[in-house]
């Protein structure tokens, strides 16, 4: 057990050796895509929460609550924070996106397995691929992004 736990230590080390710091105003290419993400889902709840103020749609028979206009008001703050957050190249906003993303996995695979159609199932199926890539790309990006802090700490 503990010749295994050395090898996996000397793995774990020799990866960290490998990563090269960020330079000044680098930004690794996952969070950017995860930046521009974060910014078209802000957005989106931004011009859905406008619409609902101005129009006189109704959703589910009933005119939008303020309640419901505040919450995509909410998501597009959030939103707004991460994506600027992740274009600074800065660690919580990529650690929050990729908290959002494995929500949206949890999510995805629900959907899949509750999917009705070969349309379903190949576009969810995709989803998954998509956002399961980026999340294994912020994993290393955050690694960079951490690494001149854990370097002043030792």
């Amino acid at each position: 057990m503990s010749r295994g736990y050395a090898k996996s230590a000397e793995r774990n080390q020799a990866a960290r050796d490998a990563l090269e710091p960020l330079a000044d105003g680098e930004r690794p290419r996952a969070v950017t895509i995860g930046a521009f993400f974060a910014g078209v889902v802000a957005l989106l709840a931004l011009g859905s929460a406008i619409f609902a103020l101005i129009s006189s749609r109704k959703i589910n028979g009933q005119d939008p609550t303020s309640g419901q206009i505040s919450q995509l008001f909410i998501v597009t703050a959030v939103m707004v924070t991460m994506a600027v957050g992740m274009w600074k190249a800065k660690y919580w906003a990529v650690l929050g996106f990729q908290m959002l993303l494995a929500l949206f996995l949890v999510a995805a695979v629900a959907g899949l397995l509750t999917a009705s159609t070969v349309l379903q199932i190949v576009g969810t199926a995709g989803l998954i691929a998509v956002l399961g890539t980026l999340f294994y790309a912020m994993v290393k990006a955050m690694a960079r992004i951490q690494m001149p802090e854990r370097r002043a700490r030792q």
